[in-house]
């Protein structure tokens, strides 16, 4: 899940690329996240213990109170997968017995391990001394989770989260989250960590958090401009990082998102449009949004495909799977554990099918969009399931065309330039024959 590093390299048989030209605030972001694969690779020499969590739902500001280093194995899958290094990872573990089913993400980082453990940025990285599993709708990460404990051996906590079936978060949901928060897992953590829990602590994370999802919100509500400032899928897995991984909580990241904010509503004031990896997009042909998640071993290639149309996407899905905080949400210092319990359940990945289809209609009208693109992962089978249902319920409601295309996450084997190409070159058309009937 979240924000690359740095730009993929070209294949060996095309000209070199030129520089990829990335806002302050990118390059920013990109020193914070090797920083933290630094801390994370000397965090056994200096005396700290490592934690391995997920990105949806993830307990960031919880983990601090211990001082746990913190490794995301989706994120390093996904950093991999942008340095061309996870189609042998993904080979090695389907020879160890995985099927070609499973998630790209899970092998690429079960390949990961077979290879000498060895990180996206060339450092070793450290074997997790407690793997926390903040259940957000994806059966996955529990298998993911049990695999990488029988390998290290090192101790599982789960908090259990339940689903959002109604489409409501009820005060027994919440209760029932803040129980296994007080009874399991704190418990757990100040047991591994030997550090005693710290409210006082938690309740000041928690503010920061507040400030930088408030700065995050501004940030990708600014695509409702014409022309957006931002592409609000691609240029977002830059501005989501910070937010979603390691950082939540830091003061670090209250300076990242004010930084940001301030560039792009310079921005909004120059009546600029985005930043691409090959400069400043002058013409917005077409506004999108987005369902789906990136292909990171084809990131720049697949962006290409539509800022070289003047296609921007002015909002997705996939920039909401760490917390969708544009519908309200914020960390709640006055009732931290609650807090915790409501950002869990609340992550769009626990989100009920009919939530997500009212979420995109919104996000079709909110922005103007001139349609939807499914863009459906092979090997995600949480958030592919149902894309068809959805792509068909947004179209009748909105009455804007969508489309349908196929890639995956880490996987090269399934990204079809071709095929993806030419069904983005008819939808274009698509959009353009809707426009003239409606003129």
């Amino acid at each position: 899940m979240t924000t690359p590093v740095q730009a993929p390299q070209p294949q060996s048989s095309r000209k070199p690329a030129p520089k990829v030209q990335k806002e302050d605030a990118m390059w920013m972001q990109k020193e914070m996240i090797n920083r933290n694969y630094h801390e994370l690779a000397t965090a056994h020499e200096n005396g700290r213990k490592v934690s391995a969590t997920f990105v949806p739902g993830n307990l960031n500001e919880l983990l601090m109170c211990f001082d746990f280093a913190r490794n995301l194995p989706e994120t390093n899958a996904l950093h991999n997968g942008m340095r061309k290094k996870t189609g042998k990872f993904i080979m090695d573990a389907e020879r160890d017995g995985h099927s070609e089913d499973v998630c790209t993400y899970v092998k690429a980082d079960l390949g990961m391990l077979l290879n000498g453990e060895i990180g996206p940025t060339g450092e070793r990285l450290p074997r997790p001394d407690i793997l926390l599993l903040s259940y957000t709708g994806c059966f996955t990460f529990m298998k993911w989770f049990e695999l990488v404990r029988h390998k290290y051996g090192c101790e599982t906590v789960m908090l259990h989260v339940p689903y959002q079936g109604e489409g409501v978060i009820s005060g027994n949901m919440r209760d029932y989250v803040v129980k296994q928060l007080k009874e399991t897992v704190i418990p757990a953590l100040e047991r591994v960590s030997g550090i005693k829990f710290d409210i006082d602590r938690l309740r000041q994370y928690m503010r920061e958090s507040a400030k930088a999802e408030e700065d995050l919100v501004r940030v990708l509500q600014s695509a409702k401009n014409r022309p957006s400032p931002i592409d609000g899928f691609f240029g977002a897995v830059y501005y989501i990082g910070p937010m979603f991984t390691a950082f939540r909580g830091t003061t670090e990241a209250t300076r990242y998102y004010a930084t940001l904010r301030r560039e792009i509503e310079q921005r909004v004031r120059d009546g600029k449009g985005p930043i691409t990896p090959e400069g400043e997009l002058t013409r917005e042909n077409y506004r999108l949004v987005v369902d789906g998640t990136p292909c990171w071993t084809s990131f720049r290639e697949f962006w290409k495909m539509f800022y070289d149309e003047g296609a921007v996407v002015v909002a997705s899905s996939y920039a909401k799977v760490g917390g969708v905080f544009d519908f309200g949400f914020r960390h709640d210092p006055d009732h931290p554990l609650e807090s915790l319990a409501d950002y869990c359940l609340g992550c769009m990945s626990n989100m009920s099918l009919p939530q997500r289809i009212d979420m995109l209609c919104n996000y079709m009208d909110e922005y103007q969009a001139d349609g939807l693109l499914v863009n459906s992962i092979k090997s995600c089978n949480s958030y592919s399931a149902g894309q068809l249902l959805v792509l068909r319920e947004v179209e009748k409601r909105t009455g804007k065309p969508a489309a349908f295309i196929e890639t995956d996450l880490v996987d090269p084997r399934y990204f079809s330039p071709s095929n993806v190409k030419t069904r983005l070159e008819s939808y274009f058309q698509m959009i353009k024959q809707k426009r003239a009937a409606a003129a």
